[in-house]
C-alpha cells in the first residue's frame, strides 16, 4: 500500500490520550481530567482531553494547514477537537468549513477554542455567545472555496475510490468477465469485453480482481475478500434474448484485465467529513490485514481491522493501538499440579499508537496508522480511547 511522504507523515503526528466530557470543557477554566465517576454511574467516565502546556493564544489559519496541524497546536490529542467546539454528533457528520485567513483563539477563561477574541460577553448573561467553529474536513485538493483539508490532499484518495473489500457472499454474485473480443487474454482501455451476471440496472462498473481473504483474528471466519482494482468498464449493450452476456467497453485500465475478473457498480465517493472523534460506543477491534507483502506496518500506512459500521465505527473514529498482552512464565509463582509445569501470568496490552478510521464497510474498516512507537502487527488490538 502507498506510503505518505515524510513531510505529510510529520504533519499527522498525534499523541494518544482521550477526550473530556463537554460539561468539563465548557465549565472548567482549562481542560483537565474529569472528576472520578460515582459508583452508581451507568457508563464509564469520558476520556480525558488536555490542552498543550505551551498552547498559543491564537493561530492564523494559512493555506497548507491541516486539521491535524491545527489540533496539534492547541491540543494533546486531535479527537478532542469536536468537544472544544461543543459539537454534537450531527455536526461531526456534517460540519462547517474552516478557511485560511481565519484566526482561532484559545479562550483560556472558558477552556475552549473560538473564532471570537477572548473577552467576549458571557453568554449566560443574555449577551451574544462566543462563536463556535465546526470545521468540515476533506481530502480533495483545495477547491475554489479554499477550505482547509483534514490531511494532505490525495493521501488516501485511492482507498476512497476503489472497492477495497467485498464482504460476505457478495463475491459469488458479482458479474464477471466471461470472454473478450477476438479471444484476447489480456485487456486494456478501449477493448470490448463480454460480461455474465446480473447488472441490476447499473451502467458503469469498477473491475477488480479478488485477492486474499480477510479473516477475523478472533474467530478465524472470513469476513471479506480484498478487491484489487484493475480498471473500469461501461455498458454498451445488455444481453438480448438468446444471448448470455452483456457487451461492455473498458474505459480505464490500471493493469491488464483478464477473463475471470469481477465487476462492481461504480459508486459515488464516500463522505469525506473526516472529523476525528471517539466512537459513539466502545469498540474493540483487531488488526487483520497489513500493506501487501510486509510483516508489519509503520506510521502513515493503511491497515484493516475486523470491525465496521455494525460495530459502531464511522468515518473519523480514532482508536488506540495496543500490542496484545502475552502470557509468560512467572519465575516466582507456584508450580502446577504435583509441581509440574511453570506458573504463568498474563501481561497487560501495551498501547503504542493510534489508528484513524477513514473507510468503513459493514464488518471491516480501513484505518491510517498515526504516530506509533513500535511496528503494527496482525492481531494487534485497536480500541476506543480510555
Amino acid at each position: 500500500m502507498k506510503n505518505f511522504s515524510t513531510g505529510a507523515a510529520r504533519s499527522l503526528l498525534v499523541r494518544s490520550l482521550a477526550a473530556a466530557s463537554l460539561a468539563c470543557l465548557v465549565a472548567a477554566p482549562s481542560l483537565a481530567a474529569p472528576a472520578a465517576p460515582t459508583p452508581a454511574a451507568p457508563t464509564p467516565a469520558a476520556p480525558t482531553c488536555v490542552f498543550r502546556p505551551n498552547a498559543p493564544d491564537q493561530h492564523l489559519v494559512v493555506k497548507g494547514d491541516t486539521l491535524w496541524d491545527i489540533s496539534g497546536t492547541f491540543l494533546e490529542h486531535p479527537w478532542c477537537w469536536p468537544q472544544v467546539w461543543g459539537m454534537n454528533r450531527d455536526e461531526i457528520r456534517n460540519p462547517h468549513w474552516i478557511y485560511p485567513g481565519q484566526v482561532i483563539y484559545f479562550d483560556r477563561a472558558r477552556g475552549r477554542l473560538s473564532l471570537t477574541r477572548p473577552g467576549a460577553p458571557d453568554p449566560d448573561a443574555g449577551l451574544p455567545p462566543v462563536t463556535r467553529l465546526s470545521p468540515q474536513l476533506r481530502t480533495q485538493d483545495m477547491g475554489p472555496d479554499g477550505a482547509v483539508p483534514a490531511i494532505p490532499p490525495g493521501v488516501i484518495e485511492p482507498y476512497l475510490t476503489q472497492p477495497l473489500v467485498v464482504e460476505g457472499d457478495a463475491l459469488a454474485s458479482t458479474p464477471r468477465i466471461a470472454a473478450a473480443q477476438e479471444g484476447r487474454v489480456y485487456l486494456g482501455e478501449g477493448d470490448r469485453i463480454y460480461v455474465r451476471g446480473e447488472l441490476h440496472g447499473a451502467t458503469s462498473f469498477q473491475v477488480f480482481r479478488p485477492g486474499k481473504e480477510l479473516r477475523d483474528p478472533d474467530t478465524n471466519r472470513v469476513l471479506a475478500h480484498e478487491a484489487g482494482f484493475v480498471g473500469a468498464a461501461r455498458l454498451v449493450a445488455e444481453a438480448k434474448p438468446g444471448v448470455d452476456v452483456h457487451t461492455m467497453i473498458v474505459t480505464r485500465s490500471v493493469q491488464e484485465m483478464a477473463v475471470g475478473d469481477r465487476l462492481l457498480p461504480a459508486m459515488p465517493a464516500p463522505a469525506r467529513n473526516y472529523m476525528p472523534h471517539v466512537p459513539a460506543q466502545q469498540v474493540r477491534a483487531r488488526v487483520m490485514a497489513l500493506p501487501s507483502e510486509v510483516n508489519n506496518a509503520t506510521q502513515s500506512q493503511v491497515v484493516a481491522v475486523n470491525r465496521g459500521a455494525v460495530d459502531g465505527l464511522d468515518v473519523g473514529s480514532v482508536l488506540q493501538l495496543y500490542h496484545l498482552g502475552q502470557t509468560v512464565k512467572d519465575p516466582g509463582g507456584k508450580k502446577g499440579f504435583l509441581g509440574i509445569g511453570a506458573a504463568k501470568m498474563r501481561l497487560p496490552d501495551e498501547q503504542y499508537g493510534e489508528l484513524f478510521i477513514f473507510r468503513v464497510f459493514g464488518r471491516v474498516s480501513y484505518g491510517l496508522v498515526m504516530q506509533v512507537t513500535a511496528p503494527v502487527q496482525i492481531g494487534d488490538v485497536a480500541k476506543s480511547p480510555e
